[in-house]
């Protein structure tokens, strides 16, 4: 009896531990007040997305040829584009485009980094050099220019842009994936587990992978911000997504001309104002995100 209480004491001082935990992780990242204000405004910004019909309040492909290039209004209250097209339900519509590439292809390209970088760092040796050596390979050139190429050669689409970046931006993830699990397996609860008889794919899973889920969450957040550049960027030059659907990048395309720029401010500066927002928000959240979950960081 005095075992099983002493047990009993065990597993509720650990469930309490745990809570702690969580409780000093959420702590510390709502000390951070700009993670946090950055955490809203994403927050914001995914239920606009979802509920982007009722937000927009117009159809963002039909195209009033009464009412082209006008300035903001009561009925149009970011004005309208070259064709005659609300900006405003458009910049609403431009929203989905955008988190459902940076969240998509990001979780791509984690969970290939992920695997790969756990398979390098646990096994090491030839398995190690191997994937290096493709790793390396991959990081020779400008991911934008490997990036605009692929398109270019597969098309230009929404599924296209998620599945090139997703599968061609991993390598970063799959670095630091390899350089925690060169750390980790040295530890004496790895040296345990193996003595204990704990193949290898459990150990990975159960006892290392959890260990590198901080520094991945961190990696993934500031990932998803370089994501929504890249199809802004590709959206700017014509490899996005294809017309009509509304992008960001592709409502700054008409930015380039000089007379938007001096007299129709209001074609090209709400999606600007939107890539820059939501790209600062996501880099708070990171910040945020990294400094809640490194061990070395004070609690007052």
């Amino acid at each position: 009896m005095a075992v099983q209480g002493t047990q009993t004491v065990n597993v509720n001082w650990r469930a309490m531990r745990q809570e702690s935990m969580g409780q000093r992780i959420l702590r510390r990242f709502l000390r951070h007040r700009l993670a946090v204000a950055g955490a809203v405004v994403i927050i914001i910004l995914a239920l606009v997305a979802i509920l982007a019909p009722y937000v927009a309040g117009q159809d963002p492909y039909y195209q009033d040829y009464s009412a082209i290039k006008t300035p903001p209004s009561r009925e149009h209250i970011l004005g309208t584009d070259p064709l005659g097209r609300d900006v405003w339900a458009r910049l609403v519509y431009a929203t989905r485009v955008s988190l459902s590439v940076g969240l998509v292809a990001v979780m791509i390209y984690t969970l290939i980094g992920t695997i790969l970088g756990a398979l390098a760092g646990y096994y090491g040796g030839v398995v190690d050099t191997i994937i290096m050596r493709i790793t390396d390979v991959f990081m020779c050139f400008p991911l934008l220019i490997i990036i605009i190429t692929v398109v270019a050669l597969v098309g230009a689409s929404l599924y296209n842009i998620m599945a090139v970046i997703g599968l061609l931006a991993w390598p970063s993830i799959c670095r630091l994936v390899r350089g925690q699990f060169l750390s980790l397996r040295e530890q004496e609860f790895v040296t345990a587990a193996r003595c204990v008889g704990v193949p290898g794919g459990r150990l990975i899973l159960r006892h290392l992978l959890p260990n590198c889920v901080g520094p991945i969450t961190v990696a993934a957040t500031f990932g998803m911000a370089g994501a929504i550049l890249t199809e802004a960027s590709l959206s700017f030059l014509g490899l996005g997504v294809p017309p009509p659907q509304p992008s960001w990048g592709q409502m700054l395309t008409d930015a380039q001309k000089l007379t938007v720029l001096s007299r129709m401010p209001w074609l090209w500066v709400p999606p600007g104002i939107m890539i820059a927002l939501t790209v600062l928000c996501v880099n708070f959240v990171g910040d945020g995100l990294r400094d809640a979950l490194d061990p070395r960081m004070r609690i007052d």
